[in-house]
């Protein structure tokens, strides 16, 4: 019989120490508030996680990773229309264009960060199917459940943390005009610099995380980083100023003037990548 039950009366750490407890097998399938998921064990390990809408195709995952480029993957799945990712692996293995330790990290890497993010997911129903295990053709590993739980426990805390620190992403970022750190001591990641080329005032956080495929967590731990070192700014709206009232709206019974309604809806661009923000960055370095 299927274990069912809301997520708001059991989370997802009280399941998972459920299942490592219980050394189940089975597939637990989560509905959210805005997307679905589902998580596959054996006797107790995480072995695969997909999240809805995601592709989970093994060139998929090594896209990713940065194993392959996009163009690569294109030859891969025009090669081998069809194949399962365990036949995509042999095949990529054998020729010597891929080592087995790669694909079962990458593999394990995707899965953990699927499920560090479900870690958040405080809404939404759940279902545990015994024995149920959709991962036929698919590459799966075999993670203890005890570190899992710790470390998205601890993402958890991180990740309220950040909420309070950065709560709002719909709002644009640029360069500060007097960095706090001094840029010789600046030492940014490659995911920093990806956020850094599309810094622009008309660029949200959020634009720039959906560009970069990165997940709200993500996002917010390297604007965050970027902030505390005086880098980069929130640009914040305008404060309204008050119009002073009118004649007719200071006489009694006057009706206000009607709200005017625009022609066409404005439409959110894809947000250009700006090259020469880096150069910029660049050459205030050189000339320290």
């Amino acid at each position: 019989m299927a274990l069912k039950g809301r997520l708001e009366d059991f989370g997802i750490t009280q399941l998972l120490n459920l299942i490592n407890l219980a050394r189940k097998t089975g597939t637990l399938y989560l509905e959210g508030a805005q997307k679905n998921a589902y998580l596959c064990f054996r006797e107790g390990k995480l072995i695969y996680a997909a999240v809805e809408g995601m592709d989970d195709s093994l060139p998929a995952i090594l896209q990713r990773a940065s194993v392959f480029t996009p163009e690569q993957v294109r030859m891969i799945q025009t090669n081998m229309p069809g194949k399962s990712d365990r036949e995509i692996a042999q095949v990529l293995i054998t020729s010597g264009r891929l080592q087995q330790q790669l694909v079962v990290k990458s593999v394990r890497d995707y899965v953990l960060d699927l499920v560090y993010q479900i870690f958040s997911w405080t809404e939404g129903q759940f279902r545990f199917e015994p024995s149920k295990l959709p991962v036929q053709g698919k590459i799966t590993t075999s993670i203890a459940l005890e570190n899992v739980i710790m470390e998205g426990s601890r993402r958890v805390k991180e990740w309220e943390r950040l909420q309070d620190e950065l709560p709002d992403l719909d709002v644009p970022l640029k360069f500060a005009e007097r960095p706090t750190t001094p840029l010789r001591d600046v030492n940014l990641s490659v995911e920093e610099w990806r956020v850094i080329s599309f810094v622009n005032p008309s660029n949200t956080i959020r634009q720039i995380a959906q560009f970069n495929n990165m997940s709200e967590l993500q996002i917010r731990k390297i604007v965050y980083s970027l902030l505390q070192a005086g880098l980069v700014e929130i640009v914040r709206p305008p404060r309204p100023t008050a119009a002073p009232p009118s004649a007719a709206a200071a006489r009694p019974g006057t009706p206000p003037p009607p709200t005017a309604v625009p022609s066409t809806a404005v439409q959110m661009q894809r947000p250009a990548v700006k090259r020469g923000i880096i150069q910029k960055l660049i050459s205030r370095i050189k000339e320290l």
